[in-house]
């Protein structure tokens, strides 16, 4: 009898991911209306091809070029989630009344978030929607994250953000990250003395959002997270389906939304859109 071939083909989305009670990050590829469990598939080889297509995430027309991360240019002009306030939320326009999409911006940018640290390829700052916790954290390949504070926008959140900014970075440094888990760190004492030197820019903006918008979060433990990586690469080379439509090679790992293979990595989320076909 012949080896058995899994095959998906479609459209190419981020993986989702899940954490378990046992802290290993769980993946999941996504290609078209398929899913495929990808932690089981770490040691053995795999072929995905980039079929010469690109299809808007949100419109699917057509494009010959991907933008902010799966959408053709049209859609990166006038979707809110494409607009520089989503990713400097600090800059945040909605109270103007000029959101390119207010029914949007009040699902998503008027909820709760989280500003929380992460260790990934070092310390980090960060802010997420309550709900992409710790989807975000796995996203970035932090080793280990804690919430500092819960917040009631993400205008807010950015805010905070920027204020932590000034004490460390909001980078995370994806070669480092790759080449393998980041040195522990004691986050309990990092926030705890963050807290301290930014008390009196917290306090002033308590007072202005109101003590409920910007909650601390004393209680919160610190998430530890594992990855499905067998051998993490000593030198990091970064793979490309537009200029290698077909990569065939072991799968050594998985970790933030990289595969990790013996001939180099790829960022799955950076080809969300692309028609692809991946066979096991």
């Amino acid at each position: 009898m012949g080896k058995s071939v899994n095959k998906l083909s479609g459209q190419l989305t981020k993986m989702a991911v899940t954490l378990p009670a046992a802290t290993e990050a769980q993946y999941d590829m996504r290609i078209g209306d398929q899913t495929m469990p990808m932690n089981a598939l770490v040691g053995k080889t795999i072929t995905l091809t980039y079929q010469g297509e690109i299809n808007c995430l949100n419109c699917q027309r057509k494009t010959k070029k991907s933008y902010s991360g799966g959408f053709c240019f049209p859609c990166s002009q006038k979707l809110a989630q494409c607009d520089l306030c989503f990713m400097k939320p600090e800059t945040c326009h909605y109270e103007q009344g000029t959101c390119r999409e207010p029914e949007w911006g009040e699902a998503v940018c008027m909820q709760d978030h989280i500003v929380y640290l992460a260790n990934s390829s070092g310390l980090k700052v960060g802010i997420t929607r309550i709900n992409q916790v710790p989807t975000r954290w796995i996203d970035q390949g932090a080793t280990q994250a804690r919430p500092i504070f819960r917040v009631k926008t993400r205008y807010q959140s950015g805010l905070v953000e920027v204020m932590f900014k000034n004490h460390v970075s909001d980078r995370t440094d994806w070669r480092k990250m790759l080449k393998g888990d980041a040195e522990p760190l004691d986050l309990t004492m990092v926030r705890d003395r963050l807290v301290a030197e930014c008390a009196d820019e917290i306090k002033t903006l308590q007072q202005q959002f109101g003590d409920d918008a910007i909650q601390f979060l004393p209680a919160e433990p610190v998430v530890t997270i594992r990855y499905p990586v067998e051998q993490y690469p000593s030198k990091v080379t970064s793979l490309n389906f537009d200029k290698t439509p077909e990569i065939t090679a072991e799968l050594q790992g998985i970790k933030g939304q990289y595969l990790i293979f013996d001939k180099g990595v790829i960022n799955i989320r950076k080809f969300s859109g692309y028609q692809i076909e991946m066979v096991v």
